[in-house]
């Protein structure tokens, strides 16, 4: 039994020895990460259609996997996002030759886009648009916002007032959006998006955006009826919108390799440049600019819209700050000390008046009124008309939001006056010699101190200021039957306004 009780046992350790698998080896220590960059663009994810099939290990080496690493810098994953056709023509050689001789414009307006370009191709990139289309601000205004046309579009996408309008860009007094960074871009790549709806072309998605939407509908019909392609070399267009697209196709060839064409292109990291901030205080554009420590320039390059030294919390909630200023600018604006963040407010005009009366009123030299509103010479200010003027201690409230985002400043030319006289008939009143030369009988009576129910004696000088274009001549016929005679040394004085008393005269 003993025998039996051994062997059983031996045969128990045996079998128990052969089902103990052997320990692995200890795993080597991870090596370091390294830090990720702060922003990597998501790979786009390809789902088989079919099922999956095992690959060799050589097929795997075989295949492409620099997608998978992040881009080296913005101008890598620009590249990496073209995906419209290529136009191949000696237009686009020709729009080459003319941006690789001029290397200085090309890096001013590549250091100007590195404030603008992560931002657009992160919009391009999310609405899964082609990224060629981040490089139309180049063709449109060498990438400055500030950048106006002979006919009026304005801002790094060009818009038209109208157009910038359709798509809900604000103009008025304080900002225009068609310059803003972030509705500018919304706007362009909604008109684009549209364009492209329209015709299923980016080519042409492109002409209408330059030449307008109806005008290349135009084109292609007229087209439709010849027999002719509908293709963009295929049409007919102005020399402007013929060169359009072969611009964008060089600036894009100079970006995809630049080393080929001996170009020189700044680094710019893939990060972006600016944060958004929030604003909720009317605030003035250099205190904004102190307390996020920039200057004023580096300010209104990301902040382009605003016309006017104040920024309005309740039109534009929002500012752009570089990305490490702005943390210091929330910092220093929840421990500013003095208390008021604004010395300017917004002041509706009650009537029409004249630059010099409005300043009066406001408690401002004219010289600083015009200045701060653009107020041009020889123009009056509409009634209703907004403008800013300085904020007293007093005031508490920060200008309203239907103020912030309409207020408008209309201007009217000045009516240039000449100073004449007229001398009273029998029974002429203040009234009468008004409603004859229809003037105001509160102008009449202010120009002759009278008051306004006041009557005249026979031959009575009564003076008056009339507006040039009634001209002498034309009262000429009435010289005779109201004695009107004009003041010598008038004609060389007819762009002089009345003494500063009559200021009323229109």
């Amino acid at each position: 039994m003993r025998l039996l009780h051994f062997v059983t046992l031996a045969a128990v350790f045996w079998l128990a020895g052969c089902a103990t698998a052997p320990l692995p080896e200890p795993a080597a220590a991870p090596a370091p990460a390294q830090a990720a960059p702060p922003v990597q663009p998501a790979a786009p994810s390809v789902i088989p259609s079919g099922p999956l099939t095992p690959i060799t290990a050589a097929e795997a080496a075989s295949r492409a996997v620099a997608q998978l690493e992040p881009p080296a810098d913005l101008w890598d994953r620009i590249r990496r996002g073209f995906a419209m056709p290529t136009l191949d023509s000696d237009l686009v050689r020709q729009q080459e030759q003319w941006y690789l001789s001029r290397p200085d414009y090309i890096q001013r307006m590549t250091e100007r886009s590195r404030k603008y370009l992560f931002h657009i191709v992160e919009e391009l990139e999310r609405r899964n648009m082609p990224t060629e289309l981040a490089l139309l601000p180049f063709v449109e205004s060498a990438f400055n916002p500030q950048a106006v046309s002979s006919a009026r579009a304005a801002g790094m996408w060009q818009f038209m007032p109208a157009t910038g309008s359709y798509f809900e860009l604000k103009q008025n007094v304080f900002r225009d959006d068609r310059r803003d960074v972030l509705a500018s871009t919304r706007a362009a790549l909604d008109y684009l998006q549209k364009l492209y709806g329209m015709f299923g072309d980016w080519h042409l998605a492109l002409a209408a955006y330059n030449w307008g939407e109806g005008s290349v509908g135009r084109a292609i019909a007229r087209n439709q009826r010849s027999g002719l392609g509908t293709r963009y070399v295929d049409l007919s267009m102005p020399n402007e919108t013929r060169f359009y697209v072969p611009k964008l196709q060089a600036v894009k060839n100079i970006v995809a390799n630049p080393d080929g064409l001996r170009a020189e292109l700044p680094l710019i990291e893939n990060h972006p440049y600016f944060q958004t901030v929030t604003v909720t205080r009317d605030i003035d554009v250099e205190l904004a600019a102190r307390l996020a420590d920039i200057s004023v320039a580096d300010f209104k390059a990301l902040n382009p819209s605003m016309k006017r030294p104040i920024i309005l919390a309740a039109g534009t909630p929002e500012i752009l700050l570089p990305w490490d200023n702005a943390k210091i600018f929330q910092r220093n604006f929840e421990a500013h000390a003095a208390g008021q963040y604004a010395s300017w407010t917004a002041w509706s005009a009650p009537s029409t008046m004249s630059a010099t009366e409005a300043a009066r009123r406001v408690g401002m030299s004219e010289a600083d009124l015009r200045t701060v509103n653009t107020i041009p010479p020889r123009m009056l200010i509409k009634a209703g008309s907004v403008l800013i003027v300085p904020r007293s201690a007093k005031v508490q409230n920060d200008v309203a939001g239907h103020v912030a985002d309409n207020g408008q400043l209309n201007l009217a030319p000045e009516k240039v006056t000449r100073r004449a006289s007229v001398k009273a008939g029998k029974r002429d009143s203040v009234a009468s010699i008004a409603k004859r030369f229809r003037l105001s009988p509160t102008q009449v009576a202010e120009w002759n101190d009278v008051g306004v129910a006041a009557a005249f004696k026979p031959g009575q000088q009564v003076v008056l200021y009339l507006p040039v274009k009634t001209g002498i001549k034309a009262k000429a016929r009435s010289a005779g039957r109201h004695g009107l005679r004009a003041k010598s040394g008038s004609r060389a004085k007819a762009a002089a306004s009345p003494p500063k008393r009559r200021k009323a005269a229109r």
